[in-house]
């Protein structure tokens, strides 16, 4: 069983990693979005590429538009630090009990 426990040990540590990556990403896209960035730049177009299709859906989802203010990357840092604390943390107390055993 500890192979298993080690295995959905990294396996937390790969997904916590991979949302701090992701949302360092978002936060760089918002900062970004506050000049006005050259549309061909490769820097932009990867944020653009890599954050457009979640902040898409969840704009698509919000009931209002808030006079111009743009929450969803809020919401996608929410998201993740949601995903964070409740699946990674299940995920390595998981494993830690099943080592235990």
């Amino acid at each position: 069983m500890f192979i298993l426990a080690n295995f959905l040990i990294a396996v937390a540590k790969i997904l916590n990693i991979g949302c701090t990556i992701y949302m360092w990403i978002i936060i760089g896209r918002a900062i970004i979005s506050w000049v006005n960035p050259d549309p061909y730049n490769t820097i932009v177009r990867f944020l653009y590429a890599v954050t457009e299709p979640v902040l898409y859906n969840i704009r698509k989802r919000l009931p209002i538009n808030f006079a111009g203010f743009d929450f969803s990357p809020i919401l996608a840092i929410l998201a993740i630090i949601f995903i964070q604390t409740f699946v990674v943390d299940s995920l390595l107390h998981f494993a830690v009990h099943l080592g235990a055993r």
